[in-house]
């Protein structure tokens, strides 16, 4: 599928292909959301802690008679009903990151993501820029003139170098590179530019089975 290239200059007259397995997929929306948990999940750092019953050390002898007693029946002291007892529905530390996802799944997802953007039309493609823009005045007027407020910038290296002066202090504008592109940021966005080079960088690692 060709899709517009927009250029710093404002001209718009060319094109690039990209293909389309990375922006004309059916969206799964069970899948993305999975995906999504899972990088928030592992983003936290999941410190806190607390025993539950069978983690307490002591006597596993039983306190009172089953019956007879008058009172209600307990098998030990380590129950969360008692003081010093474990914790029921604590947190349990890093088991929490424990859940893995596949490769695959994870390029999926992307892919999904990607392609919902482009069917929302917030999907576009920036030619690489060679020369260096050092006021975010000229940078803030290119977003202006193509409606590009809440953006996402995947950058290759060279640009992000060209433009992270410009960028950083726009309002509602967040530059990151090709090697960091995740669903999470792209949700939250409401437009995604990605440069030339991350665009044939993203749909090479995407569409390569062996990464």
């Amino acid at each position: 599928m060709k899709l517009p290239l927009l250029n710093i200059d404002g001209n718009k007259n060319s094109s690039i292909e990209i293909s389309d397995k990375l922006i004309k997929l059916k969206i799964n929306y069970k899948l993305i959301k999975f995906v999504i948990d899972w990088q928030l999940n592992h983003s936290k750092p999941r410190t806190a802690k607390t025993k539950q019953r069978n983690q307490i050390r002591g006597s596993t002898k039983k306190i009172v008679a089953q019956k007879g007693s008058g009172g209600a029946r307990h098998a030990s002291k380590k129950a969360p009903l008692f003081v010093g007892g474990g914790v029921a529905h604590g947190p349990k530390g890093s088991i929490y990151k424990v859940k893995k996802i596949n490769k695959k799944v994870r390029k999926l997802a992307l892919a999904q993501t990607l392609s919902k953007k482009n069917v929302e039309k917030n999907l576009f493609i920036l030619a690489d820029v060679k020369k260096e823009i050092k006021k975010t005045k000229e940078f803030n007027k290119f977003l202006l003139n193509n409606n590009l407020q809440s953006t996402l910038i995947i950058s290759d290296k060279d640009t992000f170098k060209n433009i992270n002066k410009s960028a950083r202090n726009i309002k509602d504008v967040k530059l990151i590179n090709d090697e960091g592109a995740n669903i999470y940021d792209i949700f939250k966005y409401k437009n995604v530019l990605i440069t030339s080079s991350s665009a044939k960088k993203i749909q090479e690692r995407v569409l390569n089975e062996k990464n």
